[in-house]
């Protein structure tokens, strides 16, 4: 697992719960954004100037809540009623409840920038509301979210919320927010967004990670060498840029899952072998893509003479 022990709650118990032993090698690590910029928009954002706000993934609210935690109020004080709330994902929508946010917009079945640009209404200039959208994101993100809901003739604002680095990150500027646990209650989730189909809660803890093993990409690289490693889990294109520089090239015994398309294309593109991609970026979606994984290399195992790639679980 491509992550730091306090990113890895949900997906180690999920790994662990499917018979696996997940092995902690961080590759990629996040720091603050810019405070000013970053607080000046969420200023805005209070005073009610903004229709839409994007809080897209897991990382960025842990980036709102450490600076909501250093202003002295609350993520969920701070997002005016008349605010609504784009997510992406079954799991952002779980954590965003976790923190008394609900979530108004997210897709389920395309968990991804595009994905939520596809679900996203169109302005209209006759509904009497103001078309500015709030994105804080990542340095690293994309433009195909702030570039669609401008196709849609809404007003994208991005702000850089965090930073994605080397791991570890440098004292001070690390993400260090933790997350609330609880489930959310039933009807957080408005009717214009699709309801998961089940729970996606974070599992395990977050806070601590718990006594784990942790590797150094070097650690890895050497154990996946002498056959102690069995698959790599890449989290992001950031992870598969990581994990190629510094653990490449890995055995071709050795399986790549990829959590999405963007990843395994950026996994691709780097020369990895990717042996399988979840269909859902989920924890559960990465254990059902490894597990494809692991069955179609022990078929190619036992009849040779059939191709050995698993192909796309999707």
């Amino acid at each position: 697992m491509t992550r730091s022990v306090d990113r890895a709650g949900a997906l180690l118990a999920a790994l662990e719960g499917a018979g696996a032993e997940p092995v902690l090698v961080p590759v990629i690590d996040f720091e603050v954004g810019d405070p000013d910029a970053l607080g000046a928009a969420l200023r805005r954002l209070e005073a009610g100037e903004y229709r839409w706000v994007v809080i897209s993934s897991i990382t960025t609210v842990r980036a709102l809540k450490q600076w909501c935690e250093a202003a002295g109020t609350t993520l969920a004080g701070l997002i005016p009623a008349g605010t609504r709330v784009a997510t992406i994902g079954p799991t952002s929508v779980a954590v965003l409840a976790a923190e008394g946010i609900r979530a108004d917009l997210a897709p389920v079945d395309v968990q991804s920038a595009a994905g939520l640009v596809e679900l996203w209404p169109s302005n209209t200039s006759d509904d009497g509301g103001h078309a500015r959208v709030l994105l804080p994101q990542s340095n690293l993100a994309e433009p195909t979210l702030a570039d669609g809901l401008a196709a849609k003739g809404w007003t994208p604002e991005t702000v850089t919320a965090y930073k994605t680095v080397d791991y570890p990150a440098r004292d001070g500027l690390r993400l260090t927010a933790t997350l609330e646990l609880r489930s959310p209650e039933r009807g957080w989730i408005s009717k214009v967004a699709q309801r998961p189909q089940k729970s996606y809660c974070p599992r395990g803890d977050l806070r601590s990670g718990g006594e784990r093993r942790v590797l150094t990409p070097a650690q890895a690289a050497q154990a996946a060498l002498e056959g102690a490693i069995d698959a790599v889990v890449l989290a992001s294109g950031s992870a598969a840029r990581r994990v190629a520089e510094t653990m490449g090239p890995l055995p071709e015994r050795c399986l790549v899952i990829a959590i999405g398309q963007p990843t395994r294309a950026e996994a691709e593109r780097l020369g990895l072998r990717v042996a399988a991609t979840a269909v859902h970026p989920t924890p559960d979606g990465i254990v059902a893509a490894l597990a494809a994984a692991v069955l179609a290399t022990s078929q190619a195992a036992r009849h040779p003479t059939q191709s050995s790639d698993p192909g796309d679980t999707k």
